[in-house]
């Protein structure tokens, strides 16, 4: 069963989202520099101040959990002549770090190169239940730029500082993703116990830390 929005605040108080929004927030004010986490607004009073920023939604939804991408790690892939990339004996190599950029605003973004794939982080830490997995899905304000999330699932009882989180630029045009801002859903299933969680197994993703995790075997 899909869980909602009561249930996912419930979790949420035990640690399951950290920081946790209660709310969907599409109207912000800039926390700092360009890197630093972006305020919610609520109050309609306050949304017109010159202040507020709108921002790609993050936060609670009816059904699912909106987070955010890291301003402190994002990687594009990159081709070294000669070489395949190797899932198994990844070259670290194969990944530069992106710039991190500020719109006129004070928005911070990092761009993805046309046709080209390139690893982020969430802001939110995320420690599952050990009867629930989740499935991460993409947005539709990327989707309609070409940006497509990679859809994969947090396993029971995985926990980590950070979600690596995948992009694909499907376009044929450069195109912004924004930190601090929403970037990709995550729906929460619920099934009866298993014999065995992701926790139990010593899954090789398990308590990653803060950034981009790379590929491991």
């Amino acid at each position: 069963m899909i869980k909602n929005d009561k249930w996912i605040i419930e979790q949420a108080r035990q640690g399951m989202i950290t920081p946790f929004e209660t709310k969907s927030v599409r109207k912000a004010v800039q926390g700092g520099l360009g890197g630093s986490p972006l305020e919610p607004l609520h109050q309609e009073a306050v949304l017109e101040t010159e202040q507020a920023v709108s921002t790609i939604s993050w936060g609670l939804s009816s059904y699912g959990y909106d987070i955010r991408l890291s301003p402190h790690d994002f990687r594009i892939f990159r081709h070294i002549p000669g070489t395949v990339v190797d899932p198994k004996k990844f070259n670290p190599k194969n990944l530069e770090q992106a710039e991190l950029h500020l719109d006129e605003d004070g928005s911070s973004y990092f761009i993805i190169p046309a046709n080209s794939y390139g690893l982020g982080a969430s802001l939110e830490s995320i420690k599952m239940p050990h009867n629930v997995t989740a499935i991460c899905l993409g947005k539709s304000t990327y989707a309609r730029v070409g940006v497509i999330a990679n859809t994969t699932p947090l396993e029971a009882s995985w926990q980590g500082q950070s979600i690596t989180l995948e992009f694909s630029n499907a376009s044929s045009a450069d195109v912004k993703i924004y930190a601090n801002e929403g970037v990709v859903q995550l729906l929460f299933f619920e099934g009866e116990s298993c014999e065995t969680t992701y926790a139990d197994r010593g899954g090789k993703y398990q308590n990653q830390g803060s950034g981009v995790t790379l590929p491991k075997v």
